[in-house]
């Protein structure tokens, strides 16, 4: 199949893989308390429900066909794997795959398996509080088949993206721009919810949410540096960019909204955060660590200031504000890479623009490009597809009450009063 090498598996790297693996996992119940926490508590559940069985169902995809399509053999055509390594069948447990050599096959695998389930749940907080549980779960399986497998395959997979020489070194094309683009797309399909508006903004549970975004904030060291696939120089540039590119964007964050509301907000800086590790994503382990602080300032400042552009101008529902947080900074971070890459720092031969090659950028652009439309478009025609299918939308009555006791029959806090009420 021309996809394995006999080459001695090399335990240190090894060791890291199955570490930010775990890392990654670790950000899945992470997001769940970062969204909950932002949201009313009437709906509280959902999302963890909706995070929680999108891991197991995601996981059981993947393991079924998602890696096949994705990292298997080429058709030939550059645009998909074929389904020969379906269930895992042929991934070698002892022999590294050419994408990772020094890590056996399965546990290259395994890791991406976390990027494939993390994925699709990011969009969970453009849809909160609105989407029916049964919609939610066909077109999370339909957005991972025909968006992001296709693009894993075109730019991680050896695809006609990664051919034509586009980058990206840990998902701010694949994961964060489609997610946030198609987070718009989502939320322009579902339509706002009841009384948007101020009065339903209001979290619920603040420390909660900022739990989550420190836990997301840690598993991320191992989404980034983890995509070196060793444990080295490489990871280690890595992993402080990443640190670097988060925290300056808290700043950036917490002192726009304090200028527009004279008042210092901690949602603000676990926002910004947020949309630090997202901007640094693609760039992460190609650019030194001035440029990380660069890019954290740039994509904080841009990211901060389209959440009024979103909801107050254009008024779209986006709840948690995915299209700016994932969306914006995966944007400007992935075409930035072609700015800032320097292969003296990342040893991969990828340069920018600073650093004479300027092509690099006209990649990136098409990358994204290529990107936005899946993300977008294919959200957009999925969910047309659904609504004329089946409700995608619970009832008003429904929405009024809360998703946790319609669809759920359950309580994220219930004394034993309200329990014997269900």
């Amino acid at each position: 199949m021309g996809v394995t090498f006999i080459l001695p598996i090399n335990t240190g790297d090894a060791a890291w893989l199955m570490i930010a693996s775990s890392l990654v996992l670790l950000m899945t119940p992470a997001l769940g308390m970062f969204e909950a926490g932002l949201l009313r508590r009437k709906n509280a559940v959902s999302v963890f429900m909706q995070i929680f069985f999108g891991l197991a169902l995601l996981s059981v995809m993947w393991f079924t066909v998602g890696f096949s399509l994705t990292f298997g053999p080429d058709t030939g055509e550059g645009l998909s794997g074929n389904l020969d390594w379906r269930f895992l069948k042929g991934v070698p447990s002892t022999e590294g795959l050419k994408y990772a050599p020094t890590v056996p096959g399965l546990l290259f695998a395994m890791f991406q398996m976390m990027f494939a389930v993390i994925t699709p749940l990011i969009l969970t907080g453009a849809v909160a509080e609105r989407m029916k549980f049964s919609a939610y779960i066909l077109f999370i399986v339909a957005w991972s088949a025909l968006i992001y497998y296709p693009l894993v395959h075109w730019i991680w997979g050896s695809g006609w993206l990664e051919k034509l020489g586009v980058v990206d070194f840990a998902g701010g094309i694949i994961i964060h721009t489609t997610t946030g683009v198609g987070g718009i797309a989502a939320a322009l399909i579902l339509g706002k919810r009841l009384r948007f508006g101020p009065g339903i903004m209001v979290p619920h549970n603040i420390p909660l949410a900022v739990l989550g975004s420190s836990l997301l904030w840690l598993g991320w060291f191992g989404f980034n540096a983890g995509s070196a696939y060793s444990a080295g120089g490489l990871s280690g540039i890595t992993i402080i960019n990443t640190q670097i590119a988060s925290a300056v964007s808290a700043l950036i964050w917490v002192i726009v909204f304090w200028i527009r509301t004279k008042k210092s907000s901690v949602i603000a800086a676990i926002n910004g955060a947020v949309a630090g590790l997202a901007g640094i994503t693609p760039a992460s382990g190609y650019v030194g660590v001035e440029y990380a602080l660069v890019i954290g300032i740039i994509c904080g400042i841009a990211s901060s200031l389209t959440v009024p552009l979103f909801k107050e101008k254009l008024k779209i529902d986006d709840a948690l504000d995915v299209g700016s947080v994932h969306g914006v900074a995966g944007i400007i971070g992935s075409l930035l890479v072609g700015v800032f890459a320097n292969a003296a720092v990342n040893h991969l031969g990828i340069n920018g623009l600073l650093f004479g090659n300027p092509h690099q950028l006209e990649l990136q652009a098409i990358g994204v490009g290529i990107a936005v439309l899946m993300g977008f478009g294919g959200t957009f025609v999925i969910l047309k597809i659904l609504k004329t299918l089946i409700p995608i939308r619970v009832k008003p009555e429904v929405e009024e009450a809360g998703l946790d006791i319609e669809e759920h029959a359950e309580r994220a806090y219930s004394d034993e009063e309200e329990y014997g009420k269900l």
